[in-house]
């Protein structure tokens, strides 16, 4: 064989590669990391178990499911939001359909915006568990409003809630995990943590201000290699997000029941984000294309992703203004584009 043949032979191997990740990227629902984790990775079910898991945000959306499915993994869960009758119908459900008992649960009211209350939330689950091995910052609220039309309160309380009642969580729980010198810490945020989304701006500086504050952590605990950050990064997720997101004002939100079924299915962003955790994963993207292609864009090539996403928030902002939801109509949209 002449080397001319050889090197087109290698040229074509390398070729065929190359069309062959360009389809898996077609149809990935996460980034390359986070699936290869999930094929190669450590499995959740061999690294959580026995683990005592505090998940903030645990009476719906993607709380609710991430308690289920630790449920199933034999941890020990505190559950934590604002609205115990919620938090205990979750509870009902995971000692119905998974390993744990009574004692195994722990239900505790939660407000994040009362930062004085952390301290001795955090001593109860020290008092009743001993340990903290995961604190899942899974609590917030979205918005939905032009930024000129929308009142300084609804800022407030999105940097309250979102950023500095995870923030002051954090604080209390991370003593523990240094004197222990292990634990993870976990954090919901957004794929607009990293992008731009019009008609968010309070929730994406929350967001963005999230991301900031965590990397910038992960730093200073460098000297702690038993002490991991992750941050959870998802795109449209089937929740109450939107319905319960603010407005213009603080008191009204928009109570949207738009039609949910172009959103990826909570069940499937929980189960990459349990791969995260057991993989120890820093930041993962979780989103459907196209929407997990613009995080790339975003990330690798910013002046195209600038370009795409002032073309679309035209759209998306006209569609707000005529009173047409525009999550769902926006999203749908550029779904069928890419199908």
């Amino acid at each position: 064989m002449s080397w001319e043949l050889l090197l087109w032979l290698l040229a074509l191997c390398a070729l065929l590669a190359l069309v062959v990740q360009l389809l898996r990227f077609l149809r990935a629902d996460a980034d390359l990391t986070l699936l290869w984790a999930e094929w190669q990775g450590r499995r959740p079910e061999w690294e959580l178990t026995d683990m005592v898991v505090w998940v903030t945000g645990a009476s719906s959306g993607i709380g609710e499911e991430l308690a289920y499915q630790l449920s199933k993994l034999g941890v020990s869960l505190v559950l934590s939001a604002r609205r115990v009758h919620e938090l205990e119908r979750v509870k009902r459900k995971c000692l119905e359909n998974g390993n744990l008992k009574e004692k195994d649960i722990l239900i505790l009211p939660l407000d994040l915006t009362d930062r004085s209350s952390h301290e001795m939330a955090t001593k109860a689950v020290l008092q009743e568990f001993g340990r903290i091995d995961i604190l899942v910052n899974n609590g917030g609220v979205s918005q939905r409003a032009l930024c000129v039309d929308t009142s300084l309160d609804v800022f407030k309380e999105l940097i309250e809630l979102n950023y500095l009642g995870t923030v002051s969580l954090t604080k209390c729980v991370l003593p523990h995990m240094i004197e222990r010198k292990q634990g993870k810490i976990v954090t919901v945020n957004s794929m607009v943590g990293i992008i731009a989304a019009p008609l968010s701006t309070g929730y994406c500086a929350s967001k963005h201000a999230l991301r900031g504050f965590f990397n910038t952590l992960r730093s200073e605990l460098a000297t702690y290699p038993g002490i991991t950050i992750s941050n959870i990064c998802p795109g449209p997720v089937q929740s109450n997000i939107v319905k319960n997101a603010l407005t213009e004002e603080v008191t009204k939100p928009t109570g949207s029941t738009a039609d949910q079924s172009y959103k990826m299915a909570t069940s499937r962003c929980v189960r990459l984000m349990l791969v995260a955790m057991a993989n120890d994963l820093k930041e993962v993207w979780i989103s459907d294309q196209p929407f997990l292609l613009m995080i790339y864009l975003w990330q690798y090539m910013p002046t195209l992703a600038w370009w795409l996403t002032n073309k679309a928030a035209k759209r998306r902002i006209e569609n707000f203004k005529s009173g047409v939801d525009a999550d769902s109509s926006y999203f749908r949209s550029v779904k069928k584009k890419h199908d």
